[in-house]
């Protein structure tokens, strides 16, 4: 019986190398060991990865824009809901929903220049006017109905002038938010 012949042309050699090429890639990628991180980095990393809502309390001053730009900037990649939360706070000798048309016009004109940062970030904003009696409790609210992930916020580079470490409202934050806080504070001028 005589021996089949074999007939190479270039276009099976082009083809033989692509596929051994290829296969190569395929168990180099395979056999690959990820880089080693460590359980608390990896947890760390999958907490920040999950952050879905984040309220960002704003009055429309330079220090709580600048907590809108920092919230925009971590909640990029997931594409967080960017809550903008102004706390209209009621004084006590008035109902919780008395008319305030000053109070409100200035919360809206706030909650759009806030609303311009996001967009800009290309993120939706969701702006959202809050009473209460102090602008602590309107925040802790607005983040426990949201079922928020973080809280971002901006204080003024005074703060806690008055003995308090950080503010008044920032440390009522920090001890009673339902979800993580950060603060920004920006440097003084």
């Amino acid at each position: 019986m005589p021996a089949p012949q074999v007939h190479v042309t270039a276009t099976g050699i082009i083809l033989a190398i692509m596929f051994a090429t290829a296969m190569g890639a395929l168990l180099l990628w395979m056999f690959h060991l990820p880089m080693y991180v460590s359980a608390p980095a990896a947890k760390a990393r999958r907490a920040v990865d999950a952050v879905k809502c984040i309220i960002v309390p704003t009055v429309g001053q330079p220090y709580s824009e600048r907590g809108v730009e920092l919230a925009c900037r971590l909640g990029r990649d997931q594409k967080a809901e960017i809550v903008l939360t102004y706390v209209l706070e009621v004084p006590r000798t008035l109902p919780l929903n008395a008319p305030l048309p000053e109070a409100t016009k200035h919360a809206e004109e706030a909650l759009e220049r806030g609303s311009q940062i996001v967009k800009i970030r290309g993120l939706v904003p969701v702006s959202h006017i809050e009473r209460a009696r102090e602008a602590s409790g309107g925040i802790i609210r607005a983040a426990s109905d949201r079922q928020a992930d973080l809280i971002v916020l901006g204080i003024r580079p005074n703060a806690g002038a008055r003995g308090a470490v950080l503010g008044r409202t920032t440390d009522a934050l920090l001890s009673g938010a339902p979800c993580e806080v950060i603060v920004d504070k920006m440097p003084d001028a």
